[in-house]
């Protein structure tokens, strides 16, 4: 046996010793990030749910959506015009932060013309709520259990309880006419939680615990038969799966598709075998390649400058105390980058403007109003102190931390 292959048995043993014990002490944690994405396998993904849908509604089409309502609908239609051809049951199941006042009247349009639209939240999109003339509000729940309850008698026995459930959300004020009462919150009539909505043609159904439709609560117990029940409402007709935000946005988790590397890299034990074994292998290829690299000399790289000039002018200004002037730029480059980033238009900065920026930038309402409404009172004024552009660049500070 030459020197070569006993060098390899060597460095492959080393590797599966090391991965083994990396492996062992290594201490696993769970994920519990509500992400609602159909691709993952963790606590809070619906991979589970997801694949039960063809079970769930026989010889029909389960169809996924990675687009807006608005694009969606609008290129499902007659020749493009906006007349909807797209039918059957429309199911959204966490993250409907995203839609907008477009999506939502594509989404009613799809409602009203004899389809469904099933949505389960925490709350919902304002434009809804509005139309619907629904509020939302949230209760604490004792010992973070949260019990889920039918109001028809025949599904009593599909009812459940969800741990790790902080809060309650409910329906706290209803003025629409025909609604439906379908479930409700801690055994409580009042804490409505299920609503079934008749919409011209068609039907809404609003829900206020997505998480009972997560792989988690799925397989725990019999806590599936609820997800059962409340399915049960449904037509059987094509099913239309929103995954738009799951897909394109990372904040809601593992959303693209990935490679089988990529599985092995999650697994501590591979990962590190890899990494090794392409370390080990550089190690050896160095140590024993006949030919030598000679010396590369260092070459300096051209120093950026850019940072330095910006400092230098910054400082020029605030030393200077031209507050007016630097202030004047701090807001323009905001607004400008808010054009760039969001796609808004910033001419006209008053209410829409605030609810459609907080909502694209999944930023807090009042973090929004705050900074829009003192650009606002800036743009009034002529004469400004050192602590109104130190107040300035704190809420621009706030809207990016």
């Amino acid at each position: 046996m030459n020197k070569t292959v006993i060098t390899i048995l060597v460095i492959f043993i080393a590797i599966i010793t090391i991965a083994i014990t990396i492996d062992h002490n290594n201490n696993r944690t769970v994920d519990w990030t509500e992400n609602f994405n159909e691709k993952s396998i963790k606590p809070y993904g619906v991979s589970v749910f997801y694949k039960e849908l063809p079970n769930l509604f026989k010889e029909q089409k389960l169809k996924t959506i990675y687009y807006t309502p608005y694009n969606y609908f609008y290129a499902n239609s007659e020749e493009g015009n906006g007349d909807h051809i797209a039918a059957g049951n429309y199911l959204l199941i966490g993250n409907s932060d995203y839609l907008d006042v477009a999506d939502v009247e594509e989404l009613l349009i799809f409602a009203g013309q004899g389809n469904t639209l099933l949505m389960s939240d925490y709350t919902f999109p304002q434009k809804l709520l509005d139309t619907l003339q629904l509020t939302v509000d949230v209760i604490k729940n004792k010992d973070s259990i949260s019990q889920l309850s039918f109001s028809d008698a025949a599904l009593k026995s599909k009812n459940s309880n969800i741990d790790k459930s902080e809060s309650a959300a409910y329906f706290s004020k209803i003025d629409i006419e025909n609604f439906k009462t379908l479930g409700y919150a801690n055994d409580n009539p009042n804490l409505i939680n299920f609503l079934k909505i008749p919409f011209e043609d068609g039907s809404i159904y609003l829900h206020l615990e997505p998480k009972i439709f997560t792989n988690y609560n799925i397989l725990t117990d019999e806590r599936y038969r609820y997800t059962e029940g409340a399915l049960s409402y449904l037509p059987d007709a094509t099913i239309y799966f929103d995954s738009y935000t799951k897909y394109f946005n990372s904040q809601y988790g593992d959303a693209e598709e990935k490679s089988q590397l990529s599985w092995f890299l999650e697994q501590p034990s591979f990962k590190w075998a890899w990494y090794l074994t392409i370390i080990l292998t550089l190690l050896f290829m160095v140590f024993n390649a006949k030919r030598r690299q000679r010396i590369i000399p260092i070459v300096k790289p051209l120093e950026n400058t850019t940072v330095g000039f910006v400092k230098t002018i910054s400082n020029l200004y605030y030393e200077t105390e031209d507050h007016k002037n630097l202030i004047a730029k701090k807001f323009t480059y905001f607004l400008e980058k808010i054009r760039s980033d969001y796609n808004l238009d910033t001419t006209t900065l008053n209410e829409e403007f605030i609810t459609k920026l907080s909502q694209k930038s999944g930023k807090k309402k009042e973090t929004v109003q705050k900074t829009i409404t003192f650009i606002n009172w800036l743009r009034t004024k002529n004469e400004f102190s050192e602590e109104t552009l130190l107040k300035l660049n704190k809420y621009i500070e706030e809207f990016y931390s």
